[in-house]
C-alpha cells in the first residue's frame, strides 16, 4: 500500500496499490479493526452494473466491471461475493439488510438509495458520478450505512432519514454516528436553472439564511448540496466533529473521479463500499 499525495488531505488518504487507487477516510481508518471501507478512484475503472436506463450491460463490460469490484474488495480484505448494491432511483427509500440472498454481486430488488446493516461481512455498495455518497458508522452499536443522495435525494432529505432509521431500528444515538461525505459535485459546478433553484428555496427556507447554500453569480444559480446535508444532519443530532467531508469536487477532479457533467451520456460510475469486519 502506498499513500499518494494526489487527492489526500486532512480528511482522507489517497491510496494506490499496483494499478488500483482508492480513498479512505482517516477517521474511519482508526476503526480498521471493526470496519473496512473505500471510495474508488480512476476513470479507467467503471463500477456500473446496468446501463443508465437500467438495461443490461454487454457481457464483457459487466464482467470487467464486476472484476473491478472484486479487485477493490480484495485490497481491503473483503469478499466481493458479499456485496449488496443499492438499486438507486433517486428515492428517499432506505432499507435494512439482514442477510445475503445471493452468491454474487446483486442490485437489491427494492429501489433503494440507502442501505443499513449491523451484520458482519455484508458489504454495502453505492455508486455515483457527481451525486453525494454518504458513509455512516456508529462505533457504539456497530451499525453501518451507505446512502446515495443526488439533488433529488437531498431535497427528500434521505441523509437524515438514514440516521432516523439507524436510531429506530438499531437504537443508535445520533451523537455517536460518524458521517463521511465522499467526492461529489460541489457548489463551484452545480449550476441549476431558476426552476430547480426555486424548489430548493421552497424546501430549505426553513433552515434560515438560504444565501449560504443557494448562490447567484452573474445571473447563474449554484446550489451547495453538501452544505445542505451538513446542516440537516446537525439538526437531527449529528455532531459537527463527526461530519467528515472529503472536500473533493468530482468535476474539478474529472481526470480522477467519474463525473456526469464532465463525461456526458457515456459517464462511468465510482463506488463507495463499507463493511463490518
Amino acid at each position: 500500500m502506498r499513500i499518494m499525495q494526489g487527492l489526500s488531505n486532512n480528511i482522507i488518504n489517497h491510496i494506490k496499490n499496483e494499478n488500483l487507487e482508492y480513498l479512505q477516510f482517516r477517521k474511519l481508518q482508526k476503526y480498521s479493526n471493526i470496519i473496512s471501507h473505500a471510495y474508488s478512484v480512476g476513470i479507467d475503472r467503471n463500477y456500473r452494473t446496468f446501463k443508465s436506463n437500467k438495461e443490461p450491460l454487454s457481457r464483457t463490460d459487466y464482467e470487467n466491471n464486476i472484476n473491478n469490484y472484486k479487485e477493490l474488495c480484495e485490497q481491503i480484505d473483503l469478499n466481493y461475493n458479499n456485496i449488496i448494491k443499492a438499486n438507486q432511483a433517486h428515492t428517499d427509500n432506505v432499507v435494512c439488510i439482514e442477510e445475503l440472498k445471493s452468491t454474487k454481486i446483486i442490485d437489491t430488488q427494492v429501489k433503494s438509495d440507502g442501505l443499513i446493516t449491523n451484520k458482519r461481512q455484508i458489504i454495502l455498495a453505492t455508486t455515483n458520478a457527481d451525486c453525494i455518497l454518504l458513509l455512516f458508522f456508529d462505533p457504539v452499536k456497530k451499525v453501518i450505512a451507505n446512502t446515495h443522495s443526488g439533488w433529488k435525494g437531498t431535497l427528500q432529505e434521505i441523509s437524515t432519514k438514514t440516521v432516523i432509521k439507524m436510531v429506530n431500528t438499531y437504537g443508535c444515538n445520533p451523537n455517536d454516528i460518524i458521517v463521511c461525505i465522499c467526492p461529489s459535485i460541489r457548489k463551484c459546478h452545480f449550476e441549476v436553472g431558476e426552476d430547480v433553484k426555486d424548489i430548493f428555496y421552497k424546501q430549505f427556507k426553513k433552515l434560515g439564511n438560504t444565501d449560504e447554500f443557494i448562490l447567484k453569480d452573474n445571473e447563474k444559480w449554484y446550489i451547495d448540496t453538501v452544505l445542505i446535508n451538513k446542516i440537516i444532519l446537525k439538526q437531527i443530532g449529528i455532531l459537527e466533529k463527526n461530519i467528515e467531508d472529503s472536500q473533493i469536487c468530482s468535476v474539478c477532479n474529472k481526470e480522477k473521479i467519474h463525473s456526469f457533467r464532465a463525461e456526458g451520456d457515456n459517464y462511468g460510475l465510482a463506488t463507495a463500499i463499507i463493511s463490518l469486519r
